[in-house]
């Protein structure tokens, strides 16, 4: 599924009027798209339903979708808010099926439309879709101020004069819907579909059916959240069209077919065998995290290479795990240790390096020396001396994850990219990124989708920026935005999880850029059921690891079984 601009969706609908398919037919296929959403919602027999409509596409779009909810057996009230022309074909039929139209500013049609707003089941938004460019404001700022009123009021809890001291349990799992329900025809009007930024104006929506692609303002804050339930509705546009847009969202269609086969004759050689180097004496939760994350994905063999000191907490949490024990000192890596380590990396698929390392001088000395990469010092300082080891035969490395601490060293060391296997795989959360950039967090946030891409570029690596939306960028300008923005997930830990998933994923075989989107799929998915089970506040990292199992097991297909 493509993630486009405005410009981009505009090239898209122009090239395809071109080629045939005319702008008629891709209204007449959205407005049915929205209609056919609703109804799916709930079932259309009485059903008031208020369309505002404004005066360009997205109007029609609106247009058509009253004519589809009126066949359907609802009672629809058009609001037109500026006229549109007498030959408009989509309002004479939508007038033809019994679609009440009003317009106008006086007295009488606003108390029909006040009427309206505190009646009707569903309000659908068709006023402004992508074109947003400038402030609301006059008549179109009252309009919405009036609907954001009448939402308010409806949805307010009703004083009922008794007080509450247990809150009464959940029985099911049964949806209700709010009334009104707010639906958006492509986008919730004053959305800026390419930076995310929200007039004041603007009324958010429980569902935006957009169309042909979804929008990138859609999965930037604080855009996003305005948006609700996002569908993206095929309105007949030949895919090959978008085959110039490198971005996309993940969806699980896309996903399901990343996913490693589980052949009925396979042995635990088949999936793989991960190597982790992680955990320190103060963080001995992130090395148990990051193996079971790898090991709930499908990895046949997890080995963890602790500090010695730490092994017999991570033996106790997690038999499953082979280990390798690293010198140390007071429980934190040393340089030494690669002596030990590099030896056992051979026939494994994957290694895992830098969750709950810390960051002692040892401890970073023992990154850059295992990587190869230059410290800092060494440019800096004329007088340099490498420390012992750092001269010693580079390491054959299997293919690599590089989280938290790990990244964190590399932000100490000179051209750091320039020394590791291309298309290792970065994991940095913003505060990571901006130590290994130099640009403020604040600055990456306000543009994930290009600080990953351009990155990715210039460092010829994978790099999964973290976050809502986390984003996947892979060196040959491919993308992948990640659809799940889930506050269960800010939480410690998590970020453990994930790592592992995606070293799992890495050493079951799949190609660097897809083990990143597969593994950042399924962490996000399992946060979602994680939280169906338990709500969001209070969710631990902990509590993915049986979920990673089921979010696979809800996308393979049955010919992967």
């Amino acid at each position: 599924m493509k993630l486009v601009t405005v410009d981009e969706m505009h090239d898209i609908e122009q090239r395809a009027d071109a080629a045939g398919h005319s702008y008629a037919t891709m209204m007449e296929n959205a407005g049915r798209a929205v209609a056919e959403a609703i109804q799916e919602r709930m079932q259309m027999r009485n059903k008031r339903i208020l369309v505002l409509v404004g005066p360009g596409n997205n109007g029609g779009d609106g247009l058509v979708t009253a004519r589809y909810l009126s066949k359907a057996g609802a009672q629809i009230i058009c609001y037109l808010w500026k006229p549109r022309s007498s030959d408009d074909r989509n309002l004479e039929a939508a007038r033809e099926h019994n679609v009440h139209c009003l317009q106008g500013e006086d007295e009488a049609t606003g108390k029909m439309l006040s009427k309206a707003l505190q009646n009707v089941d569903v309000v659908v938004d068709a006023l402004l879709g992508t074109g947003v460019t400038r402030p609301i404001d006059g008549s179109l700022k009252e309009l919405l101020d009036r609907v954001r009123q009448a939402v308010h009021e409806r949805r307010a809890p009703v004083p009922t004069g008794l007080i509450r001291l247990v809150p009464p349990r959940r029985e099911g799992k049964e949806r209700c819907l709010p009334a009104p329900y707010i639906v958006a025809v492509d986008v919730p009007s004053g959305l800026h579909c390419d930076t995310g930024e929200v007039d004041p104006a603007t009324v958010s929506a429980d569902l935006t059916v957009t169309f042909a692609a979804a929008k990138r303002g859609q999965f930037l804050f604080p855009g996003s959240t305005t948006v609700g339930e996002l569908l993206v509705a095929d309105i007949g546009i030949d895919p090959e069209l978008a085959s110039s847009v490198h971005l996309e969202v993940a969806t699980a269609q896309a996903v399901s077919l990343l996913l490693p086969a589980r052949p009925p004759h396979a042995h635990k050689g088949t999936f793989g065998k991960a190597m982790i180097v992680a955990g320190s004496v103060n963080y001995t939760g992130a090395p148990y995290l990051c193996a079971a994350g790898a090991a709930r994905v499908g990895t046949g063999l997890v080995t963890l290479a602790p500090p010695q000191p730490i092994h017999a907490i991570l033996a106790t949490k997690f038999t499953e795990a082979t280990y390798v024990l690293l010198p140390h000192n007071m429980g934190v890596y040393v340089p030494s240790a690669i002596k030990v380590l590099a030896p056992h990396l051979e026939g494994y698929t994957a290694l895992l390096l830098g969750p709950g390392l810390g960051q002692e001088d040892e401890t970073v000395e023992f990154v850059h020396q295992l990587l190869g990469v230059t410290p800092a010092e060494q440019e800096r300082h004329i007088g340099f001396q490498p420390k012992a080891g750092m001269g010693a035969e580079p390491v054959a490395l299997p293919p690599l994850v590089i989280d938290a601490d790990g990244l964190n060293a590399l932000a100490k060391a000179q051209e750091w990219w320039k020394a590791l296997p291309a298309n290792s795989i970065l994991t940095p959360h913003p505060g990571e990124m901006s130590r290994l950039t130099g640009v403020e967090a604040k600055e990456i946030n306000r543009d994930r989708i290009a600080i990953a891409q351009k990155y990715a570029e210039e460092w010829q690596q994978v790099v999964v920026l973290k976050g809502a939306y986390t984003v996947v960028a892979a060196p040959d300008s491919q993308m992948m935005v990640v659809p799940f923005a889930n506050p269960g997930l800010a939480t410690a830990g998590t970020g453990d999880v994930l790592a592992g998933a995606i070293a799992g994923m890495l050493a079951q075989g799949l190609a660097p850029y897809d083990a990143a989107v597969c593994g950042a799929y399924l962490h996000g998915l399992a946060g979602e059921i994680a939280a169906g089970r338990i709500g969001a506040a209070g969710m631990l990292a902990g509590d993915l690891l049986s979920a990673l199992p089921e979010a696979i097991e809800s996308l393979y297909g049955t010919e992967k079984r």
